[in-house]
């Protein structure tokens, strides 16, 4: 436990400076982008004059150097305080936290799923390298990584949404159903089916052909031989040692791909038109609306480390040199 517990302070600690690039990267990158909110408001006012820009500006903080906002914001940000969105008027975290379990829930289902058939389709097919399952579940693989997702997940609407009418077709919830408890719960569920598939259906295939791989590299060593000289079955042979040894490049894998999964899930939410952090993205990039962009920018970040030191902890209790002097990944 203490030696789980002081891999996630070293990580934690080595991550601070991870989030101040990010930050101060994308403050900067987004004052090179032209116009400002105030610009998104005049024209969806149909214009005005410079004195009410100037006005905005000033009401904003806009007219101030960009050295003066990037520490007022650096500043807000260790109380952690987001700011004021100018498109919604609203505090960006009440936005944030009202549209964040959408994409936790759409984000979470998709890895576990990916996961678990991943590393169990993974491990049929490193079971017996070169057999006919083996070459099945690689090509299939191969071939489902290579469609994006998003035409994946019109594929599944247009059939089991719209010509099947199996599942809906978009949205999160059934709007105004009055449903609670359970009967909420298996509404979302419905309704996060096809997203879920066509988003973890890409990265279950990546995951199935890195077990493999692993697997049939795994068979080749040393302790295997030996287990296999001392007529140990097959069955604990795949499990208790190619498959285990197997796992641990797979479960390094899950931290790196968790900000390639944030977004992918970005992209899923605008084909199934999910209130998540996809569209909030959207709506904040066309309104111009820096500090919100900001918000989820460092928002999806924090959540990325969070889920690495997750992803360390795993690492941890499968390999017992991780924390004893010996790094995660």
């Amino acid at each position: 436990m203490n030696r789980a517990l002081k891999l996630v302070g070293r990580r934690a600690v080595s991550s601070i400076p991870v989030l101040l690039i990010v930050v101060v990267g994308t403050f900067f990158l987004l004052e090179l982008a032209s116009g400002d909110a105030v610009d998104a408001y005049l024209v969806s006012l149909g214009g005005g004059d410079a004195e009410l820009a100037r006005s905005l500006r000033e009401s904003y903080g806009l007219d101030r150097s960009p050295l003066h906002r990037l520490w007022l914001y650096t500043s807000s940000l260790a109380r952690l305080d987001l700011g004021w969105s100018v498109a919604f008027n609203r505090p960006i975290l009440d936005l944030i936290l009202e549209r964040l379990p959408n994409t936790l829930w759409l984000m979470g289902s998709a890895t576990a799923m990916a996961f678990a058939l991943g590393t169990l389709l993974g491990i049929l097919a490193g079971a017996r390298p070169g057999s006919a399952a083996d070459r099945v579940l690689s090509i299939g693989s191969l071939a489902l990584y290579a469609v994006p997702s998003f035409w994946l997940g019109l594929v599944l609407s247009l059939i089991f949404a719209v010509q099947l009418r199996w599942f809906p077709t978009a949205g999160i919830e059934t709007i105004a159903s009055g449903k609670t408890g359970l009967d909420r719960a298996l509404d979302i569920s419905r309704h996060l089916v096809l997203p879920v598939c066509a988003l973890g259906f890409i990265y279950l295939a990546l995951f199935l052909r890195m077990m493999r791989a692993g697997m049939a590299e795994v068979w080749r060593q040393d302790f295997v031989l030996a287990a296999r000289a001392k007529g140990l079955a097959r069955s604990r042979i795949v499990l208790s040692h190619v498959a285990r040894n197997a796992l641990l490049p797979l479960v390094t894998m899950l931290g790196l791909q968790a900000a390639t999964m944030l977004g992918g899930s970005v992209v899923i939410e605008s084909v199934f038109a999910i209130p998540g952090f996809g569209r909030l993205a959207h709506e904040a990039v066309a309104a111009r609306d820096a500090p919100l962009l900001m918000g989820i920018i460092v928002s999806s970040a924090v959540l990325v480390v969070l889920v690495n030191l997750l992803v360390d902890l795993a690492y941890a209790a499968l390999d017992p040199r991780v924390g004893a002097g010996e790094p995660a990944s």
